[in-house]
C-alpha cells in the first residue's frame, strides 16, 4: 500500500498545472501531544534500590506510552523486579534488566505490550522498553541508556527518563552476561509511601567453629579418610597424520 501511495504522489507531481491556475498549499494540522506529568507527581516516580549503593528515581511517561507505563507499575506492585538481575550491560551503551530467567528470553506472565514508538530520545538516563525483533514483543525487559543512541529513536519505546540516581546506575556491574550482576533490591512506586533506601540482605553469618576431619587432638581424634585412588584412563594417541 505504501509503494502504490508514492506512486500516486509521484505522478501529481508531474501533472502540468494551468498558467494562472492557483495553486492549493496544504495545511497540516500540527500534531498534539499530550501533557506530560509533573516531575513531581508520585504516581509516575519508579524508584529502583539497587546494590549499587543507592536508589534510583525515574520519571515516568504515560503521555507518550501509556500501555508500557501501566505494565511497569503493574509489574512493580506485585515486586516482580525485587531481586532481578542486570544480565546485559554494555559500557558506553545501556543497562538491560526485568528478565526473571536472567538470560534475555525470561518475562511475565502478562502479554506482550503493544510498540508506542514515540519522539522521545534515547539519550543518557532514557528507559526504553526491550523487544525482541518483533515490534510487538515487550513485556518485562528494560534497559537504562548510559550514552546517546539516537539510532534506536522510533524503533524502541521510550517510556521514562532518570532524574536522580544515575551514579548509581553508571556503576552497574558490565558483562553479557555479567560475572557479579549488579542487582535491583527492591523496586517501588512513589506514591506507595515506600521506606527509605536499604541495602541488600547482608551475607549470611558464619556458624561456630567447625572442626574438620584430621585437625582434632587427642587419643580420641577421628581419623580422616581417604577417598579411594583415582583410576588413571588410557591415553588415546592422535591419530598419525597421512
Amino acid at each position: 500500500m505504501r509503494f502504490f501511495v508514492g506512486m500516486f504522489a509521484l505522478l501529481g507531481c508531474l501533472v502540468t498545472v494551468p498558467a494562472g491556475a492557483a495553486q492549493k498549499k496544504e495545511v497540516v494540522a500540527p500534531a498534539v501531544r499530550a501533557t506530560p506529568p509533573l516531575t513531581t507527581d508520585t504516581q509516575n516516580l519508579l524508584l529502583l534500590d539497587l546494590s549499587t549503593g543507592g536508589r534510583v528515581t525515574i520519571w515516568l511517561r504515560p503521555d507518550v506510552a501509556p500501555l508500557m507505563v501501566e505494565r511497569i507499575k503493574t509489574l512493580t506492585r506485585q515486586h516482580f523486579y525485587d531481586g532481578l538481575a542486570f544480565h546485559r550491560v554494555i559500557d558506553g551503551f545501556m543497562a538491560q534488566g526485568g528478565d526473571p530467567k536472567g538470560d534475555g528470553t525470561g518475562g511475565s506472565t502478562l502479554p506482550d505490550v503493544k510498540a508506542e514508538f514515540n519522539y522521545l530520545p534515547h539519550v543518557r538516563g532514557a528507559v526504553s522498553a526491550a523487544r525482541s525483533d518483533k515490534e510487538d514483543s515487550a513485556n518485562s525487559q528494560f534497559f537504562i541508556v548510559f550514552q546517546p543512541r539516537l539510532s534506536l529513536d522510533k524503533k524502541y519505546t521510550v517510556f521514562g527518563r532518570v532524574l536522580d540516581g544515575m551514579q548509581y546506575v553508571d556503576a552497574i556491574e558490565r558483562g553479557e552476561p555479567p560475572a557479579n550482576p549488579s542487582r535491583i533490591v527492591h523496586a517501588y512506586i512513589a506514591a506507595d509511601n515506600p521506606p527509605a533506601y536499604m541495602a541488600g540482605p547482608p551475607a549470611p553469618a558464619l556458624g561456630a567453629p567447625v572442626t574438620l576431619p584430621g585437625t582434632a587432638t587427642g587419643p580420641n581424634a577421628a581419623k580422616p579418610k581417604l577417598a579411594p585412588a583415582a583410576r588413571k584412563a588410557p591415553v588415546k594417541k592422535a591419530p598419525a597424520k597421512k
